[in-house]
Parts: structure tokens; C-alpha cells; sequence
């Protein structure tokens, strides 16, 4: 109304876009208060490389930083530190990624104290920098690189190449690659691509690594014998002896889902994933079932029709079935894969075909032209995407990956190698514990009654306890978190119905030793030398525990009756009765804590 004398719009047209006070001030306060983002190691050195080329390319040459490293090595945590300290700093940074979902993910576990829509502007997908002017972007920090495509758009008929529009709109790219998850035909990201446009537009080339494994417990060895286990290529580590990671293979899709069901009530890090052999019938029609098994009578859903990108963090999405676009670059505690018709195996060498995937599956798109052109070549490049997809599944675990194949011969395979290993913590611990559901702890991470409690290859206690050492075989087991271990503590399998109004049979209980003082009432295992309990087959039962005693003139007492009654709503079962010198020969061996699993 009065004049522009302080040329406004003139300084909106030309001026610097830059991230606000408020803004970097409430990224950094969400992020200290963000263990998932907490980097260690040498994740701390890339970061500072990448802080000091991020100034370098302020005033000098346009700088291309490549970080490889496989699965669970930290890129993410790495990135979104990256992108946290740049806004704090005042440069123009930006998070991208070609999936939706790692961008979502994050953007929910950073929002708080500023709006959705201020955070979601820092993660953008990677097909947005069309039109961009060059070195708008002070920083751009593309996660999961190796998924970035040649083409943008719904069609794929926008843009030129993605790598080009990046490192073209920003002074800074930084991209975080693993060449071994691109599992599409058009995925393009490589260090070589990568490498080729950054000396196209005259930018210095920087390469660094992340080594430290934080997923699949840290091992190395996972990886090694899960490519191996894939015929991806030959490594030295065919078996899983001295892994400590818990890799199952199920019998049945029903039993891998109670047993995500059960893993899920922990922390809601537990889902099931699969490759993408199912149609989406439930897209058109929310109530329908998109993956049957018939065999089994297994329906599900897969996760997209509700949670969508959000569906590894949503309570409720557990019940669904994620694919690769949801879960890649993300993780849980325990992963349940379903492997589909696409990979089989056959008289030990694996085949995939890519025909057996769902025709909507863009992964594959064009497979059928190049295979009509090539098709030894198409072969081969369908052969890898299929197995990294797999790959990239069986990497989403941090303590565990759960196995379901649909075609017995390929469930056989799984299975043998599994039984190969010949260690007790990577294959199935019901194999020795029928029914017991606890991790088994590999000996070097033992500490005695601290984080573990030995459990005993033998039924209703059949063994003498008073020197753990000496009592047969055993491992170590670590309790449930809300239990804690105690010094002398055991766990053993409990058979028959004479108890079963507190403990069912076939039931794994945890003991703990018979203190001191009265036990009338008390739930005890108890030995004797004479006596045997026809339901146990030994010298050996629990049973509540009663009696009476005889005191003389001098103080001194002893047991004139024990009574050893069961606590059963089944018929038949009569008390135990001790008296006088046979009371002498009983012995307790342990007072009853709780069950803790309720057997095969």
C-alpha cells in the first residue's frame, strides 16, 4: 500500500532458502532423546568426513561422498544424524529416498514438538529433483541408494536420471549404498553410476565404509552362510557354527505366525514379510485375502490397504504381510519370511523364476522383453533380484529370522543346512527342548544366574542338582525380561497331569533353590531314593509339599509324615505319603517359581 522501500519480493526472488532456529533446535532436542539414532564406532567417522566435505563444498568444488556397507551397518542412523547437525548448522539439507516407507518411518520417530508437515519436508523422495535449479541444495543425503532409478514418475517417463538430478541440485550428495539389495530391473544405483555423473559435472569422488554390524546380532557370519545358503556366491562359512543369531525353520506358515505373534508382544519388533508371489487382491476389496496356502489353511493380507508406509511401526499391522518396498532400509527384532514359488530348490542347486511373481510386481517390469531379446542374460539378472530380495528379508532381523517355504524340497534344504551347523543356538533349541520357547545363549556370552540359567536335557527333573555342573547336559538360557535370574536357579520339563492346575503338562518351569524355613504349601521338586512315581518313570516329581514333625525333650525335630499331594482336576492321583524313617530318604531339590513355557 505505502511502497516497497526494503525491496521484499526482491529478496524473496533472490535470497537463500535456509532451515529455521526453531526448526534445527527441535531436531536436535527430538534426537538426543532418540536412542534408535545413537551412533557408535566407525559410523562416527563417516559422519565427520561427511561434516567436513558438507563446508569444503561451500566454497569450493562440488563434493560426491559414497558410503557403502551391507545390512544393519548403520547408514540410516548415520544419515539422519547427517541430516540433524547440517540443519543445526543452517544448510539446506535434505533426506531422500527412492521407498516411501524408511522416510515415513523416520519422519513419525522425529515428530513431536513441530508440525508433520515442517519434518516431512526434510525427506523427500528421490524423483522430485527434475526441474531443480543446480546447487539449490547445500546437502543432499540419499538413503539406500542402490534403489534409485534411471527414469521418475508414476509412468517412468520423467526425468533423465536420478543420480544426475541429484548430484546436479545439490553442492554435497552423499549416497549410502549396498550394491547387493538393488532387486528391480531398473534399480541403477552403483558406485559406478554414481561415480560417472559426479566426473560429468567436475565433483570430487570421496569413498568410506561402514563395517560394524549392528543387525543379525552383529554377525558377519549370518551374511556369509545366509549368501552362501542362496547360492548368491561361495563363501567360507557353510554352516552357522559359532553364530549367535536365531535363524528357524518353520513346517508350517501358522506356527511362524504365532511365533511372530509371540515375539511381537515384547516390543512390537516382530513381522512377517514375503516375496511378492500374491496378488493384492485386497486393494480393490478391503475384506478379501491376498496370500493363501491352502495346504495349511493360512490367509493373510498384505500391509498395504491401512498402515501403508507406516506398517513395520503400526501395533495392529503384526497380523499383515509386509514385501520388500515396506520393510527395506528398516528393521525389527524378529523377522518372519515366507518364501514363495519364486525360489525353489532342486536336488541342492536353487532356482528361481521370475514368472512365478505376481504380474503387478514392478521389480520384474520388462523381464518378458529382455528375456525375449536375451534370454540368457535376463536369466541371470532376474536370477540375482530374486535372491537379493530374499537377501535383503532374512536381513531385516536383529536377533532373528524366522523361515517358512512354500515348497517342501526348499523347507528340506533350509532345514539340512540348518542341521549341519551342528551348534545348538542357531539351529531349533525344540529339537533338544520340545515346547521350551527361550534363547539359547552361546558360552561366551554366559554369566551364570546374571543373564542366563542353565535348563536341563531331561524330563521331570530326572538328575541331582545340588552341583549344576555335574548334573549332565545343559545349556544356558536366557529368562524373559520381566524374570530375574537368581543364584541356583534351573529349568526343567514337568510331565503328567498331576499337577496341572498350576503347571500343564509337558510344561518348561524355572526352579529356584529350596529355602530356608517352612515349605508346607509350597510347589516342590523332590527326590527320593526309594520311591518310584509311575508317572515319571524315575525317582523324581513336584508336587505341594506338607508335613508334620516330632519334636524331642533336647529341641531337636524331625519329619514323622511328609505328604506330596497333587494339584490336579484329573482322576486317579493319590498323595504321596512319607512316614517316619522313609521321610528321611526325600530330599527337596527346588521350590517352583513359574512356568515359563507350556511345552510341545
Amino acid at each position: 500500500r505505502y511502497g516497497d522501500h526494503n525491496d521484499s519480493m526482491y529478496r524473496c526472488e533472490n535470497g537463500k532458502i535456509r532451515p529455521s532456529k526453531a526448526l534445527a533446535d527441535s531436531l536436535v532436542s527430538m534426537l538426543r532423546g532418540n536412542q534408535e539414532f545413537v551412533m557408535i564406532d566407525d559410523q562416527k567417522l563417516v559422519y565427520e568426513t561427511a561434516l567436513d566435505l558438507a563446508h569444503r563444498a561451500q566454497a569450493r568444488t562440488k563434493q560426491v561422498l559414497v558410503v557403502e556397507g551391507g545390512p544393519g551397518t548403520g547408514k540410516s542412523v548415520v544419515a539422519i544424524n547427517l541430516l540433524v547437525e547440517l540443519t543445526k548448522r543452517g544448510l539446506l539439507a535434505q533426506y531422500v529416498s527412492k521407498n516411501a516407507a524408511p522416510r515415513s518411518v523416520f519422519a513419525a520417530k522425529l515428530s513431536g514438538s513441530i508440525t508433520k508437515k515442517r519434518i516431512n519436508n526434510l525427506f523427500r523422495g528421490s524423483g522430485v529433483f527434475l526441474d531443480t535449479e543446480p546447487d539449490l541444495f547445500d546437502v543432499l543425503i540419499v538413503d539406500e541408494a542402490h534403489r534409485l532409478n534411471q527414469k521418475s514418475g508414476l509412468f517412468s517417463n520423467l526425468g533423465e536420471n536420478q543420480v544426475m538430478e541429484i548430484i546436479r541440485a545439490s553442492k554435497f550428495s552423499i549416497f549410502f549404498l549396498d550394491e547387493d539389495q538393488r532387486i528391480a530391473f531398473n534399480d541403477i544405483g552403483a558406485f559406478g553410476e554414481i561415480a560417472s555423473w559426479a566426473q560429468k559435472f567436475e565433483a570430487q569422488v570421496h569413498r568410506a565404509s561402514l563395517s560394524s554390524q549392528f543387525r543379525c546380532n552383529g554377525s558377519d557370519g549370518y551374511l556369509a552362510w545366509l549368501d552362501s545358503a542362496l547360492q548368491l556366491r561361495e563363501t567360507a562359512n557353510p554352516t552357522l557354527e559359532g553364530v549367535d543369531y536365531d535363524i528357524r525353520v518353520f513346517d508350517s506358515p501358522i506356527a511362524l505366525r504365532e511365533k511372530i505373534f509371540q515375539e511381537n508382544l515384547k516390543a512390537n519388533k516382530a513381522r512377517m514379510v514375503a516375496g511378492y508371489c500374491w496378488k493384492w487382491v485386497s486393494k480393490k476389496a478391503p475384506e478379501a485375502t491376498d496370500i493363501r496356502i491352502e495346504e495349511f489353511g493360512f490367509e493373510a493380507q498384505w500391509n498395504l490397504s491401512k498402515d501403508g508406509s507406516l506398517w513395520i511401526i503400526s501395533p495392529d499391522s503384526v497380523r499383515e504381510v509386509g514385501c520388500i518396498h515396506t520393510c527395506q532400509g528398516l528393521e525389527v527384532d524378529y523377522i518372519g519370511v515366507i518364501i514363495g514359488r519364486d525360489f525353489i530348490v532342486r536336488d541342492g542347486k536353487v532356482i528361481t523364476d521370475a514368472t512365478k511373481r505376481d504380474g503387478q510386481d514392478k521389480t520384474i517390469k520388462g523381464f518378458k522383453k529382455r528375456y525375449a531379446e536375451d534370454p540368457e542374460a535376463a536369466q541371470d539378472h532376474a536370477d540375482r533380484i530374486i535372491k537379493n530380495t530374499y537377501r535383503t528379508l532374512m536381513t531385516r532381523g536383529q536377533k532373528g529370522c524366522y523361515l517358512f517355504c512354500t515348497d517342501k524340497e526348499t523347507r528340506e534344504y533350509f532345514t539340512a543346512l540348518l542341521a549341519r551347523s551342528e551348534t545348538g543356538f542357531s539351529s531349533r533349541p525344540e529339537e533338544r527342548y520340545p515346547g521350551l520357547d527361550l534363547e539359547i545363549l552361546p558360552e561366551a556370552q554366559v554369566l551364570p544366574y546374571e543373564n542366563a540359567v542353565p535348563v536341563f536335557d531331561l524330563k521331570a527333573a530326572a538328575g541331582d542338582f545340588s552341583a549344576y555342573q555335574a548334573a549332565g547336559e545343559f545349556d544356558w538360557v536366557a529368562l524373559p525380561e520381566h524374570i530375574r535370574a537368581s543364584q541356583g536357579s534351573f529349568i526343567v520339563q514337568v510331565l503328567g497331569e498331576s499337577m496341572n492346575k498350576r503347571i500343564p503338562n509337558g510344561a518348561w518351569c524355572l526352579f529356584r533353590p529350596p529355602p530356608g524355613g517352612s515349605r508346607d504349601g509350597k510347589l516342590v521338586l523332590v527326590q527320593h531314593r526309594d520311591i518310584q512315581d509311575l508317572e515319571q518313570g524315575g525317582h523324581f516329581t513336584v508336587k505341594e509339599y506338607r508335613s508334620e514333625k516330632i519334636t524331642a525333650d533336647d529341641g531337636t525335630w524331625r519329619h514323622s509324615r511328609i505328604v506330596l499331594k497333587p494339584v490336579t482336576n484329573a482322576l486317579g492321583y493319590q498323595n504321596i505319603v512319607l512316614e517316619d524313617e522313609s521321610a528321611v530318604d526325600l530330599r527337596v531339590v527346588g521350590e517352583f517359581v513359574t512356568v515359563l513355557s507350556y511345552g510341545a
